[in-house]
Order: C-alpha cells, then sequence, then structure tokens
C-alpha cells in the first residue's frame, strides 16, 4: 500500500457526547467500502468503540484511529471522546490532525464539547468543518444551530453548505447552496442563495485576480471556486457547515465530498518546532514524526502512535530519538483501524501509523533520521480537576503501584501522580471520577495490583497576626555530659514565607549554634499548633540565649527553639489559611442560576462573567475543601453539558466556624493519640 501526502486528508472527528461522532466515523468507514456492513455502537459492533469499556457505556472513552480511501483520497481520521474528562485523548489526536470536523447534534446546538472542539481547533491553528448531525430528531433546528454558530464564530464565517430538505421525521435529503436553482426547493431558495453569495465573496476575498474578475462579473470554475474556498478554510475565514443524519445516512456523502475538496492536504500543512524553525512538510529529505501518543498493550507493551511530519518513513529501518539521543528500530509499520492492524511498508506526510517496542519513546518525543530535523515543541494539557488519596489493599505493593501509574501517566498526561509531603499522602489526579476509575482498572491489568480509595487531606497552613515572644531553656542531666540551652524568640508576621533574623549579641549563644536554633524554628514550622499544618509567612528573631561551655550541642539549641517558637506562636494570634483555586466553569446558559447558587454555598466568590464559543463562562474563586466532589456534581447539574478547569490561586483564612471544626478534628485524633 504506497501513500502519497497530496491525496491525504487528516481530520480529527470531535464534539459533545452523544452527537453521533462514533456513527459517522463507522458510516465513513462503510460508503468507502474500508468495512463490510456499518458498525453499530448499540450493537456493540463498531469500529471505533472497541474496548468492552466503550462496549459497555455505549460511550467513547479512547480515541480511535481509523483510515479509508475515499474517491482517490486518502483519509486518516479520529474519532475523539466527547465527555470532557478525556479530554487527554483529544488534545493528541488534534496534534496529529490537519483539520477538525465538529458535529453537533441538531436538537442541542453548541454544546460544551462543541464549543471545546471548537476552542482545540483554533489553539492548534488548523481548519474547522460543521456537521450538524440527528436532524431527523423531534425538535431538531438546523438553521437554529446555524444562528448559534454565526453569533459565536461570525456571521459571514460559518455559513453553510448544504441545507436540510425536510424536518425532524419528513427530513428526506440535503442539497447544496452552490446546485442548480431548480433543484433547490422554494422554501429554500432565497436562504441558499443568501449562503451562495456569502461563500462567494468568500471565495473571491481569497484572492486579489478571483476578485477582479468576480467583481467585474465573470463567471469563476467549480475549481476556482473549490480553490477559493480551501484557501478561505485555511486561514480561518470559513468554518463550512453541512446539514444531516448519520441514523437515516443523509449528508454524510455531501461531507465526505467537503473534506476532499476543500480541505488542505499534509503537504500544505507548516509547523513552528520548539527552536522557532518552520518545518516545510515534504515527500523528499530525512524523514520526521511526532509521538503524539503513546498506548499500553497487555500483548505487546508499550505502543507508539506518531503521524509523519516530512520524509518517508519505513517498516524495518532505524531511526533517531531527537529528544533523548537514542537509537530506536522501527519493526512494523501499521496503520489502523480501531483495533484492527493493517501492515504498510512505508508512510509519507500525513500518515498516522503505529508501532511497537521503541525501548526509549515517549509520549511527545519527536522521531528523525538525522540530527539536521528539529525537536518539535510538547503538548500542553489541562490540570487535574479531582484527585484520590491511594494506598495499597496489600502491604509491600507500594512500588508496584507506583510504577504501574507512572506508565499510566506516560500514555495519559492529564493523569498526574505526586506524593504530597505536607499530607504524607500519595495522590493520583485525573479529569473527573470516571476517569480515574477506568485508569485504576488499567492498573489492576497491567500491575495485578489493587488500592484502597480516599479524599485528599486539604493542605491547610497556619500563619500568625499578630507578635509573639518567648523564651526556653532545655536543661537534662543524666551522668557525664548534659544537654543545656536557652533561646528567646520573637515572631511577626512576613511577606515572605519565611525569615530567620540574627538579633543577638555580646555572643549569648555562640555563632555556630545559630544555624541549629535556625532549623529547630524550620521544624517546630512543619507542624503548627492549631491543626498540625505547615507553618509560614512568618519571621523569627533570635535576639537572646544562654549557653554552657561543656553541656551545650546543637541538638539541645534545636530542641529550645522547637519549644520557644511553639510557645511564641500562641501569643502571636495564629489562623488557619486553606488553598483557594481559580476556576473556570463553561455551561449553556440555561443552567446559569443553578450554577451560581451552588458556588455560592460552597463560599465561592464570582470574580467574572463572560461568553465564550456560544457558552457562558464563570470565574470564581473556590476553596479547595469545597471542590471534592465537583467534577461529578456539575455534570449532574448540568446533565453532563458543564465543564470546568481549575488552578491554584492563593491561600486565605479559613472562617472561624470552618477553622473551630477543623481544629476540633485535628484535637481529637491528638488526644486519641496520646491515649
Amino acid at each position: 500500500m504506497k501513500f502519497e501526502a497530496k491525496k491525504i486528508r487528516n481530520f480529527v472527528v470531535a464534539g459533545h457526547s452523544g452527537c453521533g461522532k462514533t456513527t459517522l466515523c463507522d458510516l465513513m468507514l462503510y460508503k468507502a467500502k474500508a468495512v463490510d456492513r456499518p458498525g453499530s455502537v448499540d450493537a456493540k459492533t463498531s469500529v471505533s468503540d472497541f474496548t468492552p469499556d466503550e462496549q459497555e457505556k455505549h460511550s467513547s472513552i479512547y480515541t480511535a484511529y481509523m483510515n479509508c480511501e475515499w474517491n482517490g483520497t486518502r483519509f486518516f481520521f479520529s474519532d475523539t471522546p466527547g465527555y470532557g474528562p478525556f479530554i487527554g485523548d483529544v488534545i493528541p489526536a488534534y496534534r496529529a490532525s490537519g483539520a477538525a470536523l465538529v458535529v453537533m447534534d441538531g436538537v442541542n446546538g453548541i454544546e460544551v464539547g462543541a464549543a471545546r472542539a471548537f476552542k482545540l481547533g483554533k489553539s492548534f491553528d488548523i481548519p474547522k468543518l460543521a456537521f450538524i448531525n440527528r436532524l431527523d430528531k423531534e425538535q431538531a433546528d438546523f438553521f437554529r444551530v446555524v444562528e448559534q454558530m454565526k453569533e459565536a464564530y461570525g456571521k459571514n464565517t460559518a455559513v453553510p453548505m448544504t441545507l436540510p430538505v425536510g424536518k425532524e421525521d419528513k427530513f428526506e435529503r440535503v442539497v447544496s447552496v452552490f446546485d442548480d436553482p431548480a433543484n433547490i426547493p422554494d422554501d429554500l431558495k432565497d436562504i441558499a442563495a443568501e449562503c451562495k453569495e456569502i461563500l462567494m465573496d468568500t471565495v473571491a476575498e481569497s484572492n486579489e485576480e478571483l476578485m477582479e474578475r468576480y467583481l467585474s462579473g465573470e463567471k469563476l470554475s467549480e475549481e476556482e471556486i473549490l480553490r477559493g474556498l480551501h484557501d478561505a478554510l485555511k486561514s480561518g475565514a470559513l468554518i463550512p457547515i453541512f446539514a444531516g443524519s448519520t441514523a437515516k445516512d443523509i449528508g454524510v456523502t455531501e461531507v465526505m465530498n467537503g473534506i476532499t475538496g476543500v480541505s488542505q492536504n499534509p503537504l500544505e500543512r507548516t509547523r513552528v518546532a520548539s527552536d522557532g524553525k518552520v518545518v516545510v512538510p515534504s515527500e523528499d529529505g530525512p524523514a520526521a514524526a511526532f509521538v503524539f501518543k503513546t498506548v499500553l498493550d497487555p500483548h505487546v507493551g508499550q505502543f507508539a502512535f506518531f503521524r509523519v511530519l516530512t520524509g518517508k518513513i519505513r517498516s524495518n529501518s532505524d531511526i533517531l530519538n531527537l529528544n533523548n539521543g537514542t537509537k530506536e528500530h522501527i519493526g512494523q509499520l501499521i496503520i489502523l483501524n480501531g483495533k484492527t492492524q493493517i501492515p504498510v511498508d512505508e508512510a509519507c506526510p500525513g500518515c498516522i501509523c503505529g508501532v511497537a517496542k521503541l525501548k526509549a519513546t515517549k509520549t511527545g518525543d519527536t522521531l528523525g533520521e538525522s540530527t539536521s530535523c528539529s525537536i518539535m515543541s510538547p503538548m500542553d494539557f489541562p490540570n487535574p480537576v479531582i484527585s484520590y488519596a491511594i494506598t495499597p489493599v496489600k502491604s509491600g505493593d507500594e512500588e508496584k503501584i507506583v510504577n504501574g501509574l507512572q506508565k499510566l501517566c506516560e500514555c495519559d498526561p492529564t493523569l498526574h501522580i505526586e506524593n504530597n509531603t505536607e499530607t504524607h499522602e500519595t495522590l493520583f489526579s485525573g479529569m473527573g471520577e470516571q476517569h480515574l476509575q477506568i485508569a485504576l482498572r488499567r492498573l489492576k491489568d497491567i500491575a495485578k495490583v489493587e488500592v484502597n480509595i480516599a479524599a485528599p487531606k486539604i493542605a491547610y497552613r497556619e500563619t500568625i497576626n499578630g507578635k509573639g515572644e518567648a523564651a526556653y531553656r532545655h536543661k537534662k542531666q543524666s551522668g557525664g555530659h548534659g544537654q543545656f540551652a536557652e533561646v528567646h524568640l520573637r515572631i511577626e508576621p512576613s511577606q515572605e514565607k519565611f525569615e530567620f533574623v540574627n538579633a543577638v549579641v555580646g555572643g549569648a549563644i555562640p555563632k555556630n549554634y545559630i544555624p541549629a536554633v535556625e532549623k529547630g524554628v524550620q521544624e517546630a514550622m512543619a507542624s503548627g499548633p492549631l491543626a498540625g499544618c505547615t507553618v509560614e509567612n512568618v519571621k523569627v528573631t533570635v535576639f537572646d540565649g544562654k549557653a554552657h561551655d561543656v553541656d551545650s550541642s546543637e541538638m539541645a539549641f534545636k530542641i529550645a527553639a522547637r519549644k520557644a517558637f511553639r510557645t511564641a506562636m500562641e501569643q502571636a494570634k495564629p489562623m488557619l489559611l486553606e488553598p483557594v483555586m481559580s476556576v473556570k466553569v463553561l455551561v449553556p446558559a440555561e443552567f446559569m442560576g443553578d450554577i451560581s447558587g451552588n458556588l455560592n454555598q460552597k463560599r465561592g466568590r464570582i470574580i467574572g462573567m463572560d461568553t465564550e464559543d456560544g457558552l457562558q463562562v464563570l470565574n470564581v474563586e473556590v476553596p479547595q475543601a469545597e471542590l471534592a466532589k465537583y467534577a461529578t456534581e456539575l455534570r449532574s447539574m448540568t446533565q453532563g453539558r458543564g465543564s470546568f478547569d481549575m488552578s491554584f490561586n492563593s491561600y486565605e483564612m479559613v472562617p472561624p466556624n470552618v477553622a473551630n471544626e477543623i481544629i476540633a478534628k485535628f484535637k481529637a485524633t491528638q488526644t486519641d493519640d496520646e491515649d
């Protein structure tokens, strides 16, 4: 099987969960005769949703990669999950693609998943096409969704190229706005003429020569119109909209023809490398490829997906990992249709291929035939929004668990693992409960271990709101050398996390013991008096003390400093601080009231409101303690149509009623320990 870059179209199929992306992909494969019968999500025969998890849930969880030949053009395309927590599988598909086909529901219009799909297309600077699906359903309205798109992306940017004939259960076919008016129903003639005029203006604006000819009344050829639409699509000046129904196989052929006719081929897709160099693709010269995804296969181990950027990569050849200098051997190249692997001998720019058993290659690495090839920039992923505290079910499995989780994190960069030094917990974080639960099932498969999960402890901090002073004498005699040290400390608030000042005069504490005093203070700050939390934003001044020529030691001064600090802290109006997160919530307008009210109950402060891609945006600051289950709550409140991301903002004082609860809980555990 030979590929020619000019005859490749490479695109990602994206949109909200349930809009019909998977059915569209299955139908495209069937229409292109890549499969014998159309796959079905409900019948669990979908080429795309082939994993047991996906078949059980009737929903995409992983991105599936597919290919087919359509009218002499080779499609490489991917079916991405529409559910927000699986964004870690969507971003790599965009990175590998030259265009985005955004699927929308004709009933629900622009949902969060569709808005995210358009936004990703913009951030990856790739052309965007839209397919309004499910127009055979009750309350579906193509023109209402088109108006939403015009409002969100521009009235002369989002333009229909096909229009639906009939509505809801009477939806029977689509017509092109470029069709002979005689073939267009009377009720669509004016709309078709208006859309055609806008598209022709767009075509003319794409090229000065075409503009002159168009304004002079000269008729443009079909090839010139397609070229103009292609240029407008590539520049972002056009988002062509197609109407259809995958359930009735209406409008799908027109979408496939549209992709062939107006979207760019891989040789047109220049990229900027991490060193700023522009990489211009070519079928000649040294080959280079970007590894956008790795997966763990239970049979072959790590499996790497890459897109060829330039040159040609061949099976059974050697290549260099440009990120770490490792020489890798490319075994059998394969292209995919879901789980079906098709061996190929050679891949050119635009091909999405897979290869097994690369030794030292990870997601985000660049492979190249020569060191003259540029290293491509890494991908950016959103921060996790939910965490579990992980402990082994079976003692001694800690290392297996950490190694297994690290492998999962390498394959999905939206998964994070860390050891929290403040709470002494191993935290496993991701984009939602379902995301983490699926990852933990994978952990059980690959590492043969089971874990207990719990809500993580909140890393509260302690500080002071006043000044305090204390002295402590540590004196112990037990035969032989004793222990003696006396330390006088003053503490006060500081803008710095920790300041230490030596104000001792006259050698009351010898200089060689001052570092021990500072160390003792820092040790005491690791566990404050209120709730055993880290202390910060204090200035500590040691101003006096006493030493003994024989009995003083570094250990004695550390002990005295710890005790003096704790006493001074109790006098300095100690208070509890909590982490506050910056949260950005995207929801359809009808949910704004419920979401705002819920965030107020969570002690949230609304900082601002905006609109983005047809959705309402709330920017809020919320205590982390209130967000443990927010991913699940938001999904429930918005019927799965809301999303959010968050990042750390600051530490702020805990309200007295909440602080008293936290402190009482801590004191109770201390009492229990003492008993």
